[in-house]
């Protein structure tokens, strides 16, 4: 199929440039793999109807059953749903921005810019939404929203992930990097992993949660860690009296 859209691409002439992306374009591919491909599109004012004519196409002749739409600036990218459950991403973009937006893009016709690296976001950042998400696992379980709860810890535990990713230079974001990362920093967060929906499993796993989240601030900025562990703890413990006293009502 991506022989077929690489053909169909080539021989559109509102089509500028041609790009391979994702794992295929280094290399990377196996049988899991997405199809991801970048358009250069001649002109703004042509990306819709060229949009349209694609999704037409990708319905017809090759069983697109729905579709999802993620705008970055200028950028369209059109994640379609096969019936045989295959991910294809189109991604669109006008000729004045088309050009690699990261690692993975390979021109394969056309012309493409060269534009600015996207800045990935740092470790303070990475950090700072875990906090964030941190905060509000306590709000959540004293009020009893379980569900919410492990969603936050969840979150927390991912960004912790993430600055670990960043800090071994492994992909951050969707998860991609954290199979690379070494078992030192993957084994500890096992325990973040809420097992049960029950109120003393949440306290349990967000505390694993904390102490990780420490130990990576400290790795990346001890002076944040030192600034965050007072605080932190003393939300731990918080998150803990509160889950007491709502089980004692």
């Amino acid at each position: 199929m991506r022989a077929e859209l690489i053909a169909a691409a080539r021989a559109d002439g509102r089509l500028t440039g041609v790009a391979l992306t994702g794992s295929a374009s280094t290399g990377r591919e196996d049988r899991w793999s997405d199809i991801d491909l970048a358009l250069g599109v001649s002109g703004a004012s042509q990306i819709e109807p060229v949009v349209a004519d694609w999704t037409s196409r990708m319905r017809a002749e090759h069983g697109a059953v729905h579709h999802l739409d993620v705008r970055r600036d200028a950028w369209l990218y059109r994640v379609f749903l096969l019936s045989n459950s295959l991910q294809v991403d189109l991604a669109f973009a006008p000729e004045a921005e088309f050009g690699p937006r990261g690692p993975t893009f390979r021109l394969l016709s056309g012309n493409a810019k060269e534009l600015p690296n996207a800045q990935a976001q740092t470790a303070e950042e990475l950090i700072g939404f875990a906090w964030l998400y941190a905060l509000h696992v306590r709000s959540a379980a004293a009020r009893g929203k379980l569900w919410q709860a492990e969603y936050m810890v969840s979150a927390a535990r991912d960004y912790v992930l993430a600055a670990a990713c960043r800090r071994h230079g492994v992909p951050t974001g969707e998860g991609r990097g954290i199979d690379q990362l070494p078992d030192s920093v993957t084994r500890p967060l096992r325990g973040a992993l809420v097992a049960r929906l029950e109120p003393d499993e949440i306290v349990r796993a967000f505390g694993v949660v904390v102490e990780r989240l420490l130990d990576e601030a400290r790795c990346s900025d001890p002076r944040l860690a030192t600034r965050l562990e007072p605080t932190m703890r003393d939300l731990l413990d918080s998150t803990r009296a509160a889950v007491t006293a709502r089980s004692s009502m």
